[in-house]
């Protein structure tokens, strides 16, 4: 691989450059029409741009544009951004936490875990064990898991749950009955014995199942790609096996060297999705790969985004095995978020048991859970599940609408259909919508 000169950051000098020259943010609502324009320049640090891009994501910002500039000490960043419903950032406590979590006295795990809209993400949840689970995927698997974890009486608080290439990885929060965390070494060592019985018994020899526990806070999105890229689910075929992601519609990611500067550039063109720029800056960050440059654009159904990258260690990607593994990687890190066909959307007050009670009904009715997201906002249960047929082929909406009826009893439902590739999403549907964890008037109708 060619080498370039690599600038060498001394520790102290940072910390000494950081108090002279405290990172500038501004929250612009003037300069553009129908976006907001959130601005940053602070000296450049390892790991910065995710920092930034991972706070705008876990506001639940859709991030429009972006022009990225790093090279040398200093960091400057434009984002043009809007929220959920395509309109500007205008409330004051929303503009009040972006300038202090990227400002000065921004901390990024501590300021988003105290956002109270915050739905997924990074969640305060109290007490809790968090638990990873990765392993081979298959119906129902999602239903025996929560199965366990109520006939040991845990409380399933909060979880997201990613399946791609035939492999599922699994973050929760649990609790006991009395909301405490679960640090008990014997009901810990019974739970994973367990769960690891349930995953070992569908693997195929060639990647082993793993449990793990933990008594912190996680960012579930960025662990659940780590979880994934050190499992090499991008590894296959070469084609993907999802189902509802045809060969056309396929991330089309190129490869080139720019000579005069020294970079190596990744061109990514895909269909548009909410969280499409943190998904593909955390996989590259995971790979040890710094971005110097970035310029990020959407024209919808499609974004297109630019990226001149160099290795930690200076290096560029010039053999076609280092182009190639940063491709699958990317494509990887984009298909495991694409969730289309159809969406159940459940709030009900929380419980032990709750969750297991869900899944079983979903797993009787031949469905399977390709993508899942539980939370919990005060004593009531957050949950929307993306589900296909036991063959992975979309539900008809007729099967759906049985089932709503069914769980309706209890709780409160809602069955939405994701738009497909091939259609292009009318405007007010347009970014978070599609694959929202995020439930609004749901919640306030359980309120009613």
């Amino acid at each position: 691989m060619a080498r370039v000169c690599w600038p060498y950051f001394d520790p102290e000098y940072e910390n000494f450059s950081n108090r002279m020259n405290p990172p500038r943010v501004s929250v612009d609502n003037t300069s553009c029409h129908d976006c907001t324009l959130i601005k940053v320049d602070s000296v450049n640090k390892p790991g910065i741009l995710l920092e930034v891009v991972q706070i705008l994501t876990d506001l639940d910002f859709i991030i429009t544009k972006a022009y990225i500039s790093s090279d040398g000490g200093w960091f400057m960043d434009v984002f043009h951004v809007t929220d959920q419903q395509g309109k500007k950032i205008t409330d004051s406590k929303t503009i009040d936490f972006v300038e202090k979590a990227l400002g000065p006295k921004g901390q990024s795990t501590e300021g988003v875990k105290n956002w109270p809209s915050k739905r997924v993400g990074v969640h305060s949840v109290g007490d809790h064990t968090s638990i990873e689970l990765i392993g081979r995927d298959r119906p129902g698997l999602l239903s025996e898991i929560s199965a366990v974890l109520a006939s040991l009486h845990f409380n399933v608080v909060a979880a997201e749950v990613w399946t791609h290439n035939r492999r599922i990885a699994c973050v929760l929060y649990v609790s006991d009955t009395t909301t405490q965390a679960v640090d008990h070494p014997n009901r810990l060592c019974l739970m994973e014995e367990q769960l690891n019985n349930i995953l070992r018994g569908c693997e195929d020899g060639d990647k082993v199942a793993r449990t793990n526990f933990s008594m912190g806070f996680t960012h579930m999105d960025r662990r659940l790609h780590q979880m994934l890229f050190a499992d090499r689910d991008y590894e296959g075929s070469g084609a993907t096996t999802d189902a509802d992601y045809s060969s056309s519609s396929r991330p089309k990611i190129t490869i080139e060297r720019c000579e005069e500067k020294g970079y190596s550039v990744v061109s990514v063109r895909c269909k548009d999705r909410a969280k499409l720029m943190f998904d593909i800056v955390c996989t590259l960050t995971d790979m040890q790969y710094v971005v110097f440059h970035a310029t990020i654009s959407s024209d919808a159904p499609y974004a297109s985004q630019e990226y001149f990258i160099r290795h930690m260690d200076g290096c560029t990607l010039d053999t076609e095995g280092e182009k190639e593994r940063v491709i699958k990687c990317i494509e990887a890190a984009i298909q495991r978020r694409v969730s289309e066909g159809v969406s159940l959307e459940l709030c009900a007050k929380d419980r032990v048991g709750l969750l297991s009670e869900v899944t079983r009904i979903l797993r009787e009715n031949g469905l399977t859970v390709c993508r899942a997201g539980i939370s919990t906002r005060g004593e009531q249960a957050l949950n929307v599940f993306y589900v296909r047929d036991a063959s992975g082929n979309p539900v008809d909406m007729k099967t759906m609408e049985a089932l709503r009826k069914e769980i309706g009893k209890t709780m409160v439902v809602e069955v939405k259909r994701v738009p497909g590739n091939s259609s292009r999403a009318p405007a007010e549907t347009r970014g978070w919508g599609k694959t929202s964890f995020f439930f609004g008037n749901l919640f306030e109708k359980f309120l009613a």
